[in-house]
């Protein structure tokens, strides 16, 4: 059972991951995104977690993603797969926005 053990834990470690996935997190706090501007590689998951006492969006300017009403501690994510440059929004708090430059995998 011991050796089992030991080539089930193997295998789980030979299982990787491309370099290029990756996660991010961006904060929303006292009606600010943080970072506000983000530059990351294609592929990247972003998730926006509502760190604040009210609710929020996260709308894309274009409508290429949208979250609905986020209450604290609620999060969104997208990935983003396409280079470019993402400006978003709250819906709630048009004041709040931030921007996503994309760049190509490597």
């Amino acid at each position: 059972m011991k050796k089992l053990l030991q080539v089930l834990m193997l295998g789980c470690l030979m299982v990787s991951i491309p370099v290029w996935a990756q996660e991010v997190k961006v904060d929303i706090k006292e009606f600010m995104f943080g970072p506000k501007d983000l530059t990351i590689a294609a592929g990247t998951k972003v998730t926006w977690v509502n760190d604040d006492q009210i609710p929020h969006t996260v709308v894309e300017t274009h409508k290429v993603f949208r979250s609905g009403a986020l209450d604290t501690n609620d999060s969104f994510s997208y990935v983003f797969n396409t280079p470019g440059e993402f400006e978003y929004f709250c819906a709630l708090h048009p004041q709040m926005i931030g921007k996503i430059i994309v760049s190509s995998a490597h």
